[in-house]
């Protein structure tokens, strides 16, 4: 099972208004996860938290918050 710990990890700000504008952009959560694949990151779904996540070697950068659902 995959885990949610990431100790902490704070996501830069400027990134969360990146990914909060393409939320805002996007009709659909599927629409949101292809466009954030277009600037090189990506979601994780762990344990009823999203994990942003950089492509392609999937390295988490942190969880969201649970606004951005």
């Amino acid at each position: 099972m995959a885990r949610a710990d990431l100790k902490g990890a704070i996501i830069d700000a400027g990134v969360l208004s990146l990914i909060k504008e393409e939320r805002d952009k996007a009709l659909s959560a599927r629409e949101w996860k292809f466009r954030l694949r277009g600037y090189g990151f990506g979601l994780k779904d762990i344990e009823g938290s999203q994990v942003l996540t950089r492509l392609p070697q999937g390295t988490e950068l942190g969880v969201l918050p649970q606004d951005f659902a």
